[in-house]
């Protein structure tokens, strides 16, 4: 067992403690609470004294592109957007992840222990996210969930990229019908399934098709679908196609979201907003604002904050909640958006984001409060495991 003792916990499950621990049993948690009840070591166990220290949940990454685009690798490690087709929803991050790209080992030493990444927003339908812990040797062993979400892109993204190729979609409209073909046919795909799986002398198979196999999870609100989307139009017509096709969606980017955010409360919906700290590349950032994530949880919109790795390299997620906190952002929230919050809009909240028995042994140990610049990183646990120590000196 790993009791790690005399620590300040914040759960990020609704509780804190100035002088609390935690107790790992192999890679869950078994305990947590107060000093005053404090498992006992015994001979065989490993206890860490955190005095002084912080300690927090491993934090989430809920939207990057971590493995897929590796760090100073060019193309050659550049495996984020399958550019010769619109349509493509079979594609799997878990076929492109590189797990040796350097950036799993920066977002352990900054306290990350989980990411959720995948396909970039050149298509359509771009394809499958993966949840999977930053520490591993394969991608299979890091795997916290898979598919984790089905990416689909609105906006400027997919009309640059097939516009240049001449075919669609050149537009807004090509897009969103595009999207709508792709759903409606899935959704006939299953009832022929459906029919045949009742009556197998009646019905006759469907013909395997492998895009439509993978969107019938989508279809069934099995798999949460995140919809790229910058603009409050594009936003519009992604919640215009959840409703259409009863999807479980969160609005990924969300860079104008802090525009209506009363529309964004009404339809219920989890956001990711980010990349936060990058200069306004193209047209549809011109409204970008630290102030976003503060003005949507104000109003009542559960917020998650994203890195877009390598937008804004994964390191520096902590940085991105802080200056939102600056911006106005209550720092409660701007912590459960990049762990509990963020694990929710993932779906994944049964595993990581909070510390919680049962959940994953995943968590952070901070020199001071995570949002002081001087703040270090001294101790990053996965799965019960030490997996980054702050170097002395």
């Amino acid at each position: 067992m790993l009791i790690i003792k005399n620590a300040n916990i914040y759960t990020m499950a609704g509780s804190r403690y100035d002088n609390g621990f935690v107790a790992c049993s192999g890679d869950k948690i078994a305990a947590v609470g107060p000093m005053t009840e404090c498992l006992e070591a015994g001979p065989d166990d490993q206890v860490i004294d955190a005095a002084g220290m912080v300690l927090m949940p491993g934090l989430v990454d809920a939207h990057c592109h971590v493995g897929m685009v590796e760090d100073a690798m060019g193309f050659e490690g550049d495996d984020v957007n399958e550019m010769t087709d619109p349509v493509t929803p079979h594609l799997r991050a878990i076929d492109g992840i590189n797990p040796y790209d350097r950036a799993f080992e920066e977002a352990r030493q900054f306290g990350v222990t989980t990411v959720v990444t995948g396909p970039g927003s050149a298509n359509v339908l771009g394809g499958q996210f993966t949840a999977i812990k930053t520490w591993g040797r394969t991608v299979d062993e890091m795997i916290v969930r898979d598919p984790c979400a089905m990416k689909i892109a609105f906006g400027e993204n997919p009309k640059t990229v097939y516009n240049e190729k001449h075919q669609a979609p050149s537009t807004r409209m090509a897009t969103a019908a595009i999207l709508r073909e792709q759903l409606f046919k899935a959704r006939e795909y299953l009832e022929a399934l459906e029919k045949y799986e009742k009556d197998k002398e009646e019905n006759d198979k469907p013909e395997f098709d492998m895009k439509l196999e993978a969107l019938l999870p989508v279809i069934k609100r099995e798999l949460v679908v995140k919809a790229h989307a910058h603009r409050a139009d594009d936003i519009v017509t992604a919640l215009r196609i959840a409703r259409e096709f009863n999807l479980d969606m969160t609005i990924d980017h969300c860079t104008e979201g802090w525009l209506i955010p009363d529309v964004l409360k009404e339809y219920g919906v989890d956001v990711i907003v980010g990349p936060l700290l990058t200069d306004r590349s193209k047209i549809e950032l011109k409204n970008q604002s630290l102030k976003a994530p503060g003005i949507l949880a104000e109003s009542g919109v559960r917020v998650a904050i994203m890195s877009d790795h390598p937008c804004v390299p994964v390191q520096h997620l902590m940085l991105c909640a802080a200056l939102s906190v600056r911006e106005g952002m209550n720092p409660e929230e701007a912590l459960k958006a990049i762990t509990i919050n963020a694990a929710r809009a993932c779906r994944i909240d049964d595993r990581v984001g909070s510390l919680e028995v049962g959940k994953d042994a995943d968590m952070v140990m901070f020199t001071g409060h995570p949002f002081d610049y001087m703040t270090k990183v001294y101790m990053t646990i996965i799965n019960g495991r030490v997996v980054y120590t702050q170097k002395k000196g």
